[in-house]
């Protein structure tokens, strides 16, 4: 028999992912509809809750390496019996596969992804290309649900795994609080802020080729050309040094500013004139989200997968191609001029509410929306 009231996540995380963000949102939310959640860790690997509520136990697989915590997960299934084992990536899902398989019991197995995986791959060896492709399309049939982040990232799993589309439920992730609707955050320490004569322009994520921050840059330059305006990124990464050196030769240096990774970005946000996102591939997006729930408009990529449907077909902000910085400097342009009301924008943030996500994820369990009692 399993236990009704016992829900296992299963996660190993760099730290600092969207794996990371929404298990600590997920995690708490669970505990307070009732459900006794537990966080299998492994060893160095997150996510790190930064306090554990009542309800919440971690437990330590004993292992840094995730296909060494099988062990570990075998004896805490037939000892603590979940009804649901909530995983996230390809390597924690074929670990938590075969460990069910060796435990013998009948906890619920609900696969996770996030990523738009054909895209994702792409730059992943041949022999690592196969094994996640054929491990989607070969074991994810024997877990009892797949969820995915966007319905974009599961049309393209099923097409480029086989895996059936009927196995595979979009459920939108939990990316921000109730609150953040309705707070009045203080304006950010820095001279950029508050002048309405100079709008800023703001994107966050790490300083890598994903993100695309080149073409954000150039699309600035041409902006720039036309009126004033500044450039602010915040994150950190090896493109550092190369989105400077492209700053300086367009000549934009003096208004462009790389500040670092900032854990919370919100009031940065809320004051900027416009938030930017320029992925070349994403599972979802949950900086734009969280702009979108301050209020903040936005222009945005139309990248593969999650912005078209964050932002309704562009109903909440322009969808520009990707890679193209003249269409995106014409896309800023307009915005600044002509930008949505904060209360308008927000609604598109919705549905990635923290309790409202909750509400769908455990309907994807199987589960009830509070802890039956008794």
């Amino acid at each position: 028999m399993t236990d009704p009231k016992r829900i296992a996540c299963f996660f190993s995380t760099s730290g600092h992912s969207g794996v990371d963000r929404a298990a600590k949102h997920l995690i708490p939310a669970l505990a307070r509809r009732g459900y006794r959640v537990d966080l299998l860790k492994v060893r160095r690997h997150g996510p790190e809750l930064p306090e554990v509520p009542a309800g919440i136990e971690v437990i330590d697989l004993g292992s840094r390496h995730t296909y060494g915590c099988v062990p570990g997960i075998v004896g805490y299934l037939r000892r603590k019996r979940p009804v649901v084992m909530l995983s996230d990536k390809d390597r924690v899902n074929r670990t938590a596969l075969f460990a069910r398989f060796l435990a013998g019991v009948r906890a619920r197995l609900v696969f996770s992804s996030g990523t738009t995986i054909s895209i994702d791959l792409a730059t992943r060896g041949p022999l690592e290309r196969w094994i996640q492709r054929s491990s989607m399309g070969r074991l994810y049939p024997y877990a009892d649900r797949v969820i995915v982040t966007s319905a974009g990232v599961a049309d393209d799993m099923a097409a480029y795994t086989g895996l059936a589309r009927g196995h595979i439920r979009v459920v939108p992730s939990p990316v921000v609080p109730q609150s953040l609707f309705e707070v009045t955050l203080p304006r950010p320490d820095h001279l950029w802020f508050g002048d309405p004569s100079v709008p800023l322009i703001l994107s966050a994520g790490e300083l890598c080729a994903r993100k695309d921050f080149e073409t954000l840059i150039r699309a600035f330059a041409r902006v720039r050309a036309q009126r004033p305006c500044r450039l602010m990124i915040l994150g950190r990464g090896n493109y550092r040094e190369r989105l400077l050196s492209l700053a300086g030769e367009l000549g934009i240096a003096e208004d462009f500013s790389l500040p670092g990774f900032l854990p919370e970005p919100y009031a940065y946000m809320a004051h900027a004139d416009l938030f930017a996102f320029t992925s070349r591939w994403e599972g979802l997006g949950f900086v734009l989200i969280e702009a979108l729930a301050l209020g903040t408009p936005v222009v945005s990529t139309d990248c593969p997968s999650g912005p078209r449907e964050i932002l309704t077909g562009g109903r909440y902000g322009t969808l520009v191609p990707v890679g193209d910085d003249a269409l995106l400097a014409a896309a800023i342009a307009a915005t600044l001029a002509a930008p949505l009301p904060g209360e308008v924008l927000k609604r598109a943030a919705l549905p990635y509410e923290i309790e409202v996500s909750t509400d769908a994820y455990l309907e994807a369990m199987g589960l009830p929306r509070r802890c039956p009692v008794g």
